[in-house]
């Protein structure tokens, strides 16, 4: 249940960083609202991921997964760059997170 709690909070982790670009945008309450919510999940699921998992493990999955993540949603959601070299990056700092499960 851990690994499953450490990729919920990347993934609310990659929300969050979708609403900072929203409220930007948008400058309104429920942009603010949804960011904080994002974040504080976030939070709150690598919290109960750390309960069993290494620190040094949780947090660079937990950051790989918001990272890349973050890139991936750029690239869909606003025309961010696809250059390939990008690309190759982004799937080496996913590979990484998924050899760390595999040694964890």
């Amino acid at each position: 249940m851990d690994w499953v709690f450490l990729i919920l909070a990347g993934i609310f982790e990659m929300f969050g960083v979708l609403m900072i670009n929203k409220l930007n945008k948008d400058r309104n309450l429920v942009s603010f609202l949804l960011l904080v919510a994002g974040f504080g999940l976030s939070f709150l699921f690598l919290s109960f991921a750390m309960a069993t998992l290494p620190m040094g493990t949780a947090y660079a999955v937990w950051t790989g997964i918001g990272a890349s993540g973050g890139a991936i949603l750029g690239m869909i959601f606003y025309g961010e760059s696809r250059n390939v070299l990008r690309i190759v990056f982004i799937a080496m700092v996913l590979g990484s997170a998924v050899g760390l499960k595999l040694v964890s």
